[in-house]
């Protein structure tokens, strides 16, 4: 028989979480960025008491030449701490993605922050990236992020087939005026 000293702890469990919840909880942890503004899922990380302990929100690529349909990107990840939370919602981000059909899942780290999650994870840092003024173009006005005028790098994942290139369905010829039909 097992002394009750020697019984394994529960472990914290990955669950779906709202948009809702997630949105709270990032507001209350994340760092330095505020909640995204939707996703496609959100998942928990949870301790055997039912409190969250990190959350992870995944969507469509933001920038627009990476939303070929093949591509989720990790737009907020925020943890309270706890250990390993980072690399367990990583991890159970990419399965679930996977599942869906997803070939490629992205997301960006400040420059300044070492990237140790991700490459537990097994994600590969695929470019370093310079600070931007931001969105804002004379042509297209935008509001400023939180992240414009920070160096980022971006990291990935990938299935096995993956052939690295973007990949987007063929256009139709517009057709031209008068016709109908």
């Amino acid at each position: 028989m097992i002394s009750d000293s020697y019984r394994r702890l529960p472990r914290p469990r990955v669950r779906p979480v709202t948009y809702r919840q997630a949105r709270d909880f990032i507001t209350d942890h994340h760092r330095h960025l505020t909640p995204p503004q939707g996703h496609k899922f959100s998942l928990g990380l949870t301790n055997p008491a039912g409190d969250l302990l990190g959350v992870a929100v995944v969507g469509r690529p933001v920038a627009r030449h990476l939303d070929d349909g093949l591509t989720a990107e990790i737009t907020r990840l925020a943890t309270d701490g706890s250990r390993n939370a980072c690399s367990v919602l990583l991890v159970a981000a990419w399965r679930v993605a996977r599942h869906m059909g997803y070939q490629r899942m992205i997301t960006y780290t400040r420059s300044d922050e070492p990237g140790t999650s991700l490459r537990a994870a097994g994600w590969t840092a695929v470019a370093d990236l310079p600070a931007t003024p931001g969105w804002d173009r004379p042509s297209r006005p935008r509001t400023s992020h939180e992240a414009d005028g920070v160096a980022r790098t971006w990291w990935q994942v990938t299935t096995s087939d993956w052939a690295g290139v973007v990949r987007r369905p063929p256009r139709r010829p517009r057709r031209q005026g008068g016709e109908t039909g």
